[in-house]
This record gives structure tokens, sequence and C-alpha cells, in this order.
């Protein structure tokens, strides 16, 4: 993971040419400022990821929801995604 992200949560969102686009959703350390191409460079250089697997939207959070016994709960990623997108 890279050092300035505390956590991360990966979900799909609608797009109409591909069907589906990545969004990464990030719980950061303070004071990091973190850009899509800062993410996509670190998982293409330093982790190998494929360029087409890199996510293309990020967003910085303060937590995930979450449920009662601490599982993210990422059907209300989507949904966000999917409306930001839409």
């Amino acid at each position: 993971m890279h050092p300035d992200v505390r956590d991360a949560a990966v979900v799909a969102y609608p797009d109409a040419r591909l069907g589906e686009k990545v969004c990464a959703y990030l719980v950061t350390e303070p004071g990091a400022s973190l850009t899509v191409e800062t993410i996509k460079d670190y998982l293409v250089r330093q982790r190998d990821i494929a360029i087409q697997k890199a996510p293309e939207r990020v967003v910085v959070v303060d937590k995930f929801p979450t449920t009662a016994s601490g599982k993210i709960q990422k059907f209300l990623l989507r949904q966000q995604a999917a409306l930001v997108s839409g």
C-alpha cells in the first residue's frame, strides 16, 4: 500500500463505453495529498499493476461506512460512485 494511505477500498462504477471503471476510496495519513496520477504511478511502477486495472477515480474519505462487525459496506461506496458518474 502507498505510504500515505492508511486504508483503501476499491469499487466499480458504471461507464457508458467500458461498462465499468475502477474507483478507489482512500483513508489517508494526516496531511497527505494524493491524486489519481500519484496513485496510478505508484501502482504501475511500484506494485506492477496493469495500467488498465488502476483506478480512474480516487476519493479521499475520513472513514468508510461499516457494519456493526466492522466490515466495509462496499455497496454504499458503489452507490456513491455511481451517483457521481451518472
